[in-house]
């Protein structure tokens, strides 16, 4: 694996339309990442595998986006003392609202930051944010798009 900053890890390719965001934001930032699809369930060796290949890449910060009982953010945190992201994705019966449980509700001392359902754009933003705490670009780059979407919003009115 190359040189990355980010780890994007989706349960499943159908997950990718979503996650697209994330890596959009990502790219706008001139973020290294790399993305792949491991299950939590399905595939546990070669998830935390990933996990460790990405360290070694130089990986700060893991995205993990999975749907209905999403544990593929709580597998990868469990590996690491990185900070992960879980991205609750919009799927099953409930459309999302057992995976966002599911993310949200990690045990003590095992903290998951979560973001909405199929927000992957702020789980991208805030993976930003959490590398700009030692990258003075990066925290240049989050001002000027923060000013950005305040006169977007003032233009309208």
């Amino acid at each position: 694996m190359k040189s990355i900053k980010v780890l994007i890890l989706m349960g499943s390719k159908s997950d990718r339309s979503v996650m697209k965001k994330a890596e959009v934001v990502l790219e706008e930032f001139g973020v290294r990442f790399k993305t792949m699809i491991r299950s939590a369930h399905r595939t546990p060796e070669a998830t935390v595998q990933a996990v460790q290949d990405a360290e070694e890449a130089g990986c700060q910060v893991f995205i993990c986006a999975a749907g209905m009982a999403a544990h593929l953010a709580g597998v990868v945190c469990s590996k690491t003392v990185k900070p992960v992201i879980g991205v609750p994705i919009a799927s099953g019966p409930l459309n999302g609202e057992d995976a966002l449980l599911s993310t949200v509700m990690m045990p003590p001392g095992l903290p998951v930051a979560t973001v909405g359902v199929n927000a992957a754009k702020n789980a991208g933003l805030l993976a930003v944010q959490m590398l700009a705490q030692s990258d003075d670009n990066l925290t240049s780059l989050l001002n000027i798009d923060r000013a950005a979407q305040a006169e977007a919003i003032l233009a309208e009115g």
